[in-house]
């Protein structure tokens, strides 16, 4: 897999840089001073630059801190890191997603359909997303990969509330479980909405049926229709369930078992045994997850559509239900 763009020696890229907090200056991107600055007179803020990564997050905005960002990053035990990947791999996977391969090549079918070339927006790009690996290679398209946190891929640091960017200057954007983790979806969607180009394309992984991930950055879950209304300002190409009811019953099964202690230590061992009893369950949603009960039972649900004009109608809204109940 080719390495993550750096995004400094992306001239053309950086000229849609923008301030996320006035949202109206360009950058001026000092790497050998480590900041950048906001060009607009009556802003000025200056933003950190690590190992060549800008971090441009609005501190009146967000969660997260860039010096903070960094001293973790810094503070991290790589080799033990490596060693807890490695042992997770030796579990059997409750992860089982039977779709995302074949949307993500129509949606770079749909990305190209009007250009030789474009811009892709990753948000929650710190790590590869499953399935997704043939956009990362994909020679006509550039990926800047960000997240709110210092990760292998890690090309941008940004809040999805405020994304650095000029009006329509993305072609397209893929943001794969993420958006149960903002405070306002809303706002986060109406930002891929801004930054997108008049004929940009999104594709979006949300969770319906899943227990809390991510401790107390986990805020949010989305029904096929509340997914596609929080959408409602693109049109659609396709959506439906991406992870079936097997691997929705599989994790409630595991967090049952864990949840029988208040130990974290022991909740984690039973959460590990019940991975062992559990992992074959997840196998039945190659061929549930096209069954109409999948709509009212999924783990997660994917949205493909491309950017409007007009708000999907509610009215028009409740005649998309394709569920059983």
């Amino acid at each position: 897999m080719d390495a993550p763009l750096n995004l400094l020696e992306q001239h053309e890229i950086l000229t849609r840089l923008r301030c996320p907090s006035c949202k109206k200056g360009k950058l001026d991107i000092q790497a050998e001073q480590a900041e950048c600055r906001c060009l607009y007179s009556e802003c000025g803020r200056t933003f950190s630059v690590y190992k060549n990564i800008p971090i441009l997050i609005n501190p009146d905005n967000s969660l997260f801190d860039a010096q903070e960002i960094i001293r973790q990053h810094k503070s991290i035990q790589h080799k033990r890191l490596a060693l807890k990947q490695m042992l997770r791999k030796l579990l059997p996977d409750l992860v089982l997603n039977t779709i995302t391969q074949q949307k993500i090549a129509l949606f770079q079918q749909e990305i190209l359909k009007t250009k030789t070339e474009a811009t892709v927006l990753i948000i929650g790009g710190g790590v590869e997303g499953k399935g997704i690996a043939s956009l990362l290679r994909n020679r006509n398209i550039r990926c800047i990969e960000s997240d709110i946190y210092i990760g292998p891929r890690t090309n941008l640091i940004c809040d999805a509330h405020d994304l650095p960017f000029d009006d329509a200057s993305i072609d397209a954007v893929l943001i794969q479980a993420v958006l149960e983790h903002v405070l306002d979806p809303q706002r986060c969607v109406a930002e891929i909405h801004r930054v997108l180009t008049p004929d940009g394309v999104v594709y979006a992984e949300t969770p319906f049926m899943q227990q809390v991930h991510m401790g107390a950055f986990d805020y949010t879950r989305f029904t096929h229709l509340g997914h596609r209304r929080l959408f409602r300002y693109f049109t659609e190409i396709d959506s439906g369930p991406t992870c079936g009811p097997g691997m929705a019953l599989a994790w409630s099964f595991k967090y049952f078992l864990a949840s029988l202690t208040s130990n974290r230590k022991l909740s984690k061992l039973l959460g590990v045994l019940a991975s062992y009893l559990i992992f074959w369950v997840v196998y039945f949603d190659y061929f549930l997850i096209r069954h109409p009960g999948s709509y009212d039972a999924a783990s997660s649900f994917f949205f493909l559509g491309r950017k409007a004009t007009y708000p999907l109608e509610d009215g028009e809204l409740i005649q998309l239900y394709r569920g059983l109940t």
